[in-house]
C-alpha cells in the first residue's frame, strides 16, 4: 500500500515541473511513464555567482534529460535461481563499456546485468574497480560505441546550484528529478557527500547527478533519514581514483567473495549465507513456510553421546536463529531463540502442521541483542540444551537420532554466528570460578577516569585465553547492574512523587491544588522537571490577565475577556496533528507548548479560572473532557477548551459523546473531583504506554492509579501481568496472592494461580543467577 501510494504521488508529480529552485525541494520532472501535458512557464533562475551555467527552464531541462538518459542504465542482480532480486541505476563513463554505480547496487557474489536505454541487456563480465568504504563500483560490460557522460569537478559545486538527477526510483525507469545542492558535506559515514533537495527512492542509487551542462558531479546514493525530500550523492571526484588505478575482479572470482567454503558448509535453498572475519552472517527470508533456511556442516557427526555448539547474535528482537540437529531433508530438531524466548522444536516436514514446539520459555540466561552461546548435548536417552553454559532444558523426544548438524534461521531474521563446534565434548564457554574471581579482582584495579594501565595488562597476557570470556561476562554483569541502578533511581523518583500526589489529593476537595496534582503526574515521568516552575507560570498568567481587566467589568464580560486572553492572546489550542503524543497529557508541556488534550486544556482553564475568581467545574464527558462555568447569577455554561472556548449546548454535548461511539447518560454532566481528573489523565497515559508496548511506563501509571484507588481489581490484575512482563516476580506474586485471597467472582482464579506459578518458577531462576 505504501509503495502504491508513493508511485501514485510520483505519477501525479511527473506532470509538473518545479520552478521554485531557491529553497524548494526537487519535484520529479518526467520519465518514460509520465503523462504529457502543457508545462507552466517561469522566469529563468539566476546561476550561482561566478558561474556560466545555463538557467533552469522547462525547455533546457527537457533537452538535457533527453541527452543524459541515453547514458543511464538499469542494473539488476539475480538470486541463486537466476530470478531478479534487486534493481538500481548506473551510467556510462567510457564508450567501451565502463559503468559507474554504487557498490550496494550490485550486491555481493551475485550475477549482474546491465540494460541500456535501447533495451539491450549485457551481463557484467568483471568488476573493474570497487571501494567499499565509499560505496562505489565500476563494472565492465562487453560493448563498444556507447554514449558516455562527461565527468565534472565536484569541488566546483556551490550551495544553491541547480542540478538534475536521473535514475529508476521504485522501478520507474529513467525518471528525472530537478532540485538544488542544499549542502556540501565532507564526512557522512566517512564519505564526501553532496546534500540534495531531491527525494531519493530505492532504485535511484547509482544514478548520475548532473549540472545543467550535463557534467556528472555525483552518484545518487542514499535517502535522508530525517525527511523524504532530502538525499545524498557521493562526489564524482571520489570515483576518479578508481578509474586511474582500478582493481579488477573477474565475475568468476566476484561470485565467490564472502561465500561459505563448500568443503565445510552446505546451504540448501536460496538464502544468502556469507562468511567474513571469522563470522557467518545470514539475511533474507527462505522461500518455504516460516522463512526457514539451513546452513549444514559437512563435518562428521560423532557417535552418541556428542555435542554441537555455536554463538549467535540476532539483529531483531523478534528474530529466530540457532542450532540444527539430526537434519535429513525437511526433518530435524532446532534449538534457538525466538522472539526473546528459548525454543526447542521438532520439524517433521515443510508445513506448519509438521512443526512441533517441544519446549519454549523466557530464560534469564538469554541476552537479547547480544552474543549467546547455544549448546546441545545428545545422550542415549535425552537431548540437553544449554544457553551460556547453563542447562535450560532436557528433552526425551527420540524420533530422530541421525543426520547432519548445522545452523538455522527463520522469518526475516538477520543473524551472525561464530565459533561453531561439533565433537564428543566441546569446551565450556562459561567462565570457571577462578576466572570469575580474577575478573572481579581486575574490576577493583580499574579507574573510571583512565584506561587500563600497561602494569595491569602485562600480567594477564600469560593467563588462560578463557579470561577474555570472564572479563566480557563481568562487563555484561556490570552493564546490567548499571541498568538496574538507573532503574532504581527512576523508581525511587516515581515513588516519591507518587507519594506527594496522594498527599495533594488527600485534603478536602475545595482545598485540592488541581494544577499541582496534574503536574506531579508529569514529574513522575520526568526527573528533570520542577513542579514549582510551572505553578509559577500559572500564577504569572493569572496576574497578567487580572492586570488587563478594566475596573467594574461584569462577570459575563470577564468570561469573554478570559477566553480572549487564553485562546487568542496566549494561543492555547487543541492538539490535532499529534493528538496521541504523551506530551499532550503532561500539564507542564501543555502550558509550555500551549497545546494539549481536552482534559489537560480543561485543567489549565479550571486552574487559571479559579485563580482569577471564576467558578469552573470539570465535566468528564465520555471521550471528551470539557468544563462548566458557573456564574453567580444565570445558568451554567458548558465550554470546550479544546475548541478554543466554544460554548456547548446540551445537544452539542450529546453529539460529542455520540461521536466517540458511546451512549448518552445524564450522569456524564456530573462535576468531576480532582481525584477523578487525575485518574483519567493517568489512564490516557496508560493506554499510550500499552499501545507503544512500554510495560515499565504502564506499570508506573498502574501503581499510581492503585495508590489513589487501592481496591481496583482490574488494576491489580493489570499490575500482576506487568510485574511478570518487567521481571518483578516477587511483587507480582504478592499481587496475585492478594487477588486469589479476595475470591472475587469477577476473577478467573485458575488463570491467576497459573500466572503466580510461572512467576514463582522464574523467581527461583532469578535468585539462582544472582
Amino acid at each position: 500500500m505504501l509503495w502504491n501510494r508513493r508511485v501514485s504521488v510520483l505519477l501525479v508529480c511527473l506532470a509538473v515541473i518545479s520552478l521554485a529552485i531557491g529553497g524548494a525541494s526537487g519535484v520529479p520532472i518526467f520519465g518514460q511513464d509520465s503523462p504529457t501535458g502543457e508545462t507552466p512557464k517561469s522566469d529563468a533562475t539566476a546561476a550561482p555567482a561566478g558561474s556560466q551555467l545555463a538557467p533552469m527552464t522547462p525547455e533546457n531541462v527537457s533537452t538535457l534529460a533527453d541527452r543524459v538518459k541515453k547514458s543511464v542504465v538499469v542494473i539488476t542482480f539475480s538470486d541463486r535461481d537466476g530470478k531478479p532480486q534487486g534493481i538500481g541505476s548506473g551510467f556510462i563513463i567510457r564508450e567501451d563499456g565502463l559503468i559507474a554505480t554504487n557498490l550496494h547496487v550490485i550486491g555481493e557474489a551475485r550475477p549482474i546485468q546491465v540494460r541500456t536505454i535501447d533495451g539491450k541487456t549485457y551481463p557484467v563480465e568483471s568488476i573493474y574497480a570497487n571501494e567499499r568504504s565509499q560505496d562505489l563500483a565500476i563494472v565492465k560490460i562487453s560493448a563498444t560505441g556507447l554514449t558516455a557522460l562527461e565527468l565534472g569537478d565536484s569541488d566546483t559545486l556551490v550551495q544553491g546550484q541547480p542540478v538534475v538527477a536521473v535514475g529508476n526510483p521504485q522501478g520507474l525507469e529513467h525518471s528525472v528529478v530537478a532540485g538544488v545542492v542544499s549542502g556540501l558535506r565532507k564526512d557522512i559515514e566517512g564519505m564526501s557527500m553532496i546534500q540534495l533537495a531531491i527525494p531519493i527512492e530505492p532504485g535511484n542509487s547509482g544514478g548520475p547527478l548532473v549540472d545543467l551542462s550535463g557534467r556528472v558531479h555525483g552518484l545518487l546514493t542514499m535517502k535522508s533519514l530525517v525527511t523524504d525530500n532530502l538525499g545524498y550523492a557521493v562526489t564524482i571526484n571520489t570515483l576518479k581514483p578508481l578509474l586511474a588505478e582500478p582493481n579488477p575482479i573477474t565475475m568468476s572470482k566476484w561470485l565467490t567473495i564472502g561465500t561459505l567454503n563448500p568443503r565445510r558448509w552446505i546451504v540448501p535453498g536460496d538464502v544468502y549465507w556469507t562468511q567474513r572475519a571469522g563470522r557467518i552472517r545470514v539475511s533474507g527470508q527462505g522461500a518455504g513456510f516460516g522463512g526457514r533456511s539451513l546452513c549444514l556442516s559437512t563435518a562428521e557427526v560423532p557417535a552418541i553421546p556428542f555435542e554441537v555448539g555455536v554463538s549467535v547474535k540476532l539483529d531483531q528482537d523478534d528474530g529466530a536463529a540457532g542450532v540444527v540437529l539430526f537434519q535429513s531433508e525437511d526433518t530435524h530438531y532446532g534449538f534457538y531463540p525466538s522472539s526473546g524466548k528459548l525454543r526447542f522444536a521438532r520439524f517433521d516436514g515443510a508445513t506448519v502442521y509438521e512443526w512441533n514446539v517441544l519446549w519454549e520459555e523466557a530464560r534469564p540466561e538469554y541476552r537479547e541483542k547480544d552474543w549467546n552461546h547455544l549448546k546441545v548435548r545428545v545422550e542415549a536417552d535425552r537431548i540437553q540444551c544449554f544457553c551460556n553454559g547453563v542447562l535450560v532444558h532436557e528433552d526425551f523426544d527420540m524420533r530422530y537420532r541421525s543426520g547432519k548438524v548445522g545452523l538455522c534461521k527463520f522469518r526475516h531474521t538477520s543473524a551472525e554466528f561464530r565459533q561453531f563446534e561439533v565433537g564428543t565434548q566441546i569446551a565450556s564457554h562459561a567462565p570457571t570460578t577462578e576466572l570469575r574471581a580474577e575478573a572481579d579482582a581486575q574490576v577493583g584495579q580499574l579507574s573510571p577516569q583512565r584506561p587500563p594501565s600497561t602494569q595491569q595488562i602485562t600480567p594477564l597476557i600469560e593467563k588462560s585465553e578463557a579470561l577474555h570470556a570472564a572479563l566480557e561476562a563481568k562487563a555484561v554483569e556490570l552493564e546490567q547492574t548499571a541498568k538496574r541502578l538507573r532503574q532504581l533511581s527512576k523508581d525511587v523518583h516515581a515513588a516519591r512523587h507518587r507519594k506527594q500526589l496522594v498527599e495533594t489529593l488527600s485534603v478536602p476537595e475545595d482545598q485540592v491544588d488541581l494544577a499541582r496534582a496534574a503536574l506531579l503526574i508529569a514529574a513522575i515521568d520526568n526527573p528533570e522537571f520542577n513542579v514549582e516552575d510551572s505553578l509559577q507560570t500559572l500564577d504569572d498568567l493569572a496576574k497578567d490577565f487580572e492586570k488587563s481587566l478594566p475596573a467594574g467589568i461584569t462577570p459575563a464580560d470577564k468570561l469573554t475577556a478570559f477566553h480572549r486572553f487564553l485562546f487568542e492572546e496566549q494561543g492555547f489550542h487543541g492538539s490535532r496533528v499529534n493528538y496521541y503524543n504523551p506530551s499532550n497529557s503532561y500539564l507542564n508541556e501543555t502550558i509550555d507548548d500551549r497545546e494539549g488534550l481536552p482534559i489537560t486544556l480543561s485543567v489549565v482553564y479550571m486552574t487559571l479560572g479559579r485563580r482569577v475568581g471564576l467558578k469552573v467545574e470539570g465535566v468528564g464527558l465520555p471521550g471528551h473532557f470539557v468544563v462548566r462555568a458557573v456564574p453567580e447569577m444565570g445558568e451554567p455554561v458548558l465550554i470546550d477548551p479544546f475548541e478554543r472556548g466554544k460554548t456547548l449546548s446540551l445537544d452539542d454535548a450529546k453529539s460529542l459523546v455520540s461521536e466517540t461511539g458511546r451512549t448518552w447518560d445524564d450522569s456524564a454532566l456530573a462535576a468531576q473531583t480532582a481525584r477523578q481528573i487525575v485518574v483519567r489523565i493517568l489512564r490516557n497515559l496508560l493506554n499510550l504506554a500499552n499501545e507503544s508496548q512500554d510495560p515499565d511506563a504502564a506499570l508506573r501509571y498502574v501503581e499510581t492509579i492503585l495508590a489513589l484507588d487501592p481496591e481496583s481489581l482490574s488494576d491489580q490484575l493489570l499490575k500482576a501481568v506487568l510485574c511478570y512482563n518487567t521481571q518483578r516476580y516477587e511483587e507480582g506474586i504478592d499481587v496475585t496472592e492478594k487477588l486469589i485471597q479476595s475470591n472475587s467472582p469477577d476473577l478467573r482464579l485458575d488463570q491467576l494461580r497459573n500466572l503466580q506459578g510461572q512467576m514463582k518458577a522464574l523467581r527461583e531462576l532469578q535468585q539462582g543467577n544472582k
